[in-house]
């Protein structure tokens, strides 16, 4: 992917300015970096201080590379009591923090502060603990997400959140995203999964929110935390809840002639009292291009293809198996075909899980998008966002998690063709606003970050927005935490909705 030029970089670059917070706009007055840099040496190392243009390109965006920002330097601590170090300096001299994990999230959310300093836990990256009987382990936010499962299958338990990046992406990332993935439907998402969470604050103080049992007194904190985006405050530590691992885990693949099709084969599943595991779907571009990339043994010929997959007891999976097997030939399946071993599970799986990257074969670049609607919503809107690709003149894959509705539409474009990446950006932007018009989100895990901004208006009113601000306030009085992202001012929703009521034709105008 492409970092975005002319008009939308512009934009971009504006909108990370300063930071409005309530009613008005917050200016950080100019950061001296040398000054900065020596006040940080005094604790860290001369490596976990880096100023020089070279060194700082890498943390210039996150897995979104269209909106990029240099940060005046970036800071890699290897200990709390650094991190609130940090954070008591750069609230005293008012200079903005943007955290960062691994830098696969996809919605700009890690995009630096040019006047700020981009925050890296990378080096927080131990397993603290593990506790069989409690069903929970302690990390430090740097930790892998596929680590977890790893070192979790060791006593025969797994962790159930599994995003597609899940080799690479980190759980403080999955906790300030409330990362999903394929097993969410049936195994919920990072916020389902968490139990507490030690955060530093824009002050610098370190602060447990939640507690080793299911439920607790006082308000949900972690609730609101989780899925924050780096506005509240910056995780260093984190526990979740394990999982026993299911005796038998068995994935149904079924390929079908129309994405309608599949659409209602996925509503028709849950219907019948099924919860799978993981309901995932495919389209055609999709299909070929993960196909190509790992042999997994998917039907070119389809147009759609379902993944579903069921675990349990023996007797459980196989009763759900046959049902399901009945359910898409009853429906319509040009093919069905289950897995028979582990290693054939597993390969359907990574078919899926390399969907993001294979696509990029395809085209110079994509733009991922992620929004959620109602399941009983999927053929309409996947056939609207057919109309939609024929009228922008893109193509679109589709990639996404079915079963609860979390839509990845890949928009393919060549940046290198003027006037292309506009007219993609204005296509996510009506696909985000299809999922609010039909009652869905404009996001499902990815966050809003600076990718959505424009689209929060069509989702919240003025009053919404003005709470938001209220908690921000409440967790960050000088908004020193990743500004500028995740909850338009005031006035840019106003500017927002003028520019979305432009765009409509004239008869759908108020």
């Amino acid at each position: 992917m492409t970092a975005v030029t002319g008009l939308a970089e512009s934009e971009a670059s504006q909108s990370v300015a300063g930071s409005d917070i309530g009613s008005g706009e917050v200016r950080f007055p100019p950061a001296d970096k040398q000054r900065l840099a020596r006040k940080f040496r005094r604790f860290l190392s001369e490596s976990s201080v880096i100023i020089d243009d070279e060194t700082i390109r890498p943390y210039e965006c996150d897995g979104l590379s269209m909106y990029c920002e240099m940060p005046l330097l970036v800071l890699l601590p290897e200990t709390v009591e650094q991190v609130q170090q940090i954070m008591r300096i750069c609230h005293a001299e008012q200079v903005p923090v943007v955290a960062r994990g691994a830098g696969t999230g996809l919605s700009a959310g890690a995009m630096p502060h040019a006047g700020g300093v981009l925050l890296s836990l990378a080096r927080f990256n131990r397993i603290l603990g593990i506790d069989t009987k409690a069903l929970s382990a302690r990390l430090q936010p740097g930790v892998r997400n596929l680590a977890i499962s790893e070192e979790a299958a060791r006593h025969g338990l797994y962790y159930g959140p599994d995003p597609s990046s899940q080799i690479a992406c980190t759980i403080g990332g999955n906790v300030a995203e409330n990362s999903g993935g394929v097993h969410c439907l049936k195994y919920g998402l990072t916020v389902h999964n968490l139990l507490s969470v030690d955060v530093v604050t824009a002050e610098g103080d370190r602060v447990t929110i939640g507690s080793d049992g299911y439920d607790g007194c006082g308000m949900d904190l972690l609730a609101l935390l989780t899925g924050s985006e780096g506005l509240l405050g910056i995780v260093v530590e984190v526990q979740v809840r394990l999982l026993p691992e299911p005796e038998v885990a068995q994935v149904v693949m079924a390929g079908f002639d129309s994405v309608q099709q599949a659409g209602d084969a996925v509503g028709e599943i849950i219907a019948r009292g099924i919860i799978p595991a993981g309901l995932e779907m495919m389209d055609g571009f999709a299909i070929a291009a993960a196909e190509d990339f790992a042999q997994a043994g998917y039907p070119r010929d389809a147009a759609a293809l379902l993944l579903c997959e069921v675990d349990g007891t023996r007797e459980e999976v196989q009763e759900h198996i046959n049902q399901t097997e009945a359910l898409f030939r009853e429906l319509g399946a040009t093919s069905v075909r289950t897995s028979r071993s582990e290693q054939e599970r597993a390969l359907l799986w990574k078919g899926r899980k390399s969907a993001f990257p294979a696509v990029g074969r395809i085209s110079p670049d994509y733009y991922c998008m992620d929004g959620t609607i109602p399941r009983g919503q999927l053929a309409h809107v996947l056939t609207e966002m057919q109309k939609m690709s024929e009228h922008y003149d893109l193509r679109v894959a589709n990639v996404f998690h079915a079963g609860d509705g979390n839509l990845h539409p890949l928009i393919l474009f060549d940046a290198n063709v003027p006037g292309e990446f506009e007219r993609t950006e204005a296509f996510g932007g009506a696909i985000l606003e299809l999922c609010v018009a039909v009652g869905g989100s404009i996001t499902g895990e990815h966050g809003v970050g600076m990718e959505k901004i424009r689209q929060m208006p069509s989702q919240f009113g003025d009053g919404e927005v003005s709470q938001f601000h209220g908690i921000k306030r409440a967790f960050d009085l000088n908004g020193i935490l990743n500004p500028g992202k995740g909850v338009p001012t005031l006035r840019q929703c106003q500017e927002y909705r003028a520019i979305g009521k432009a765009r409509q034709p004239v008869e759908q105008r108020d």
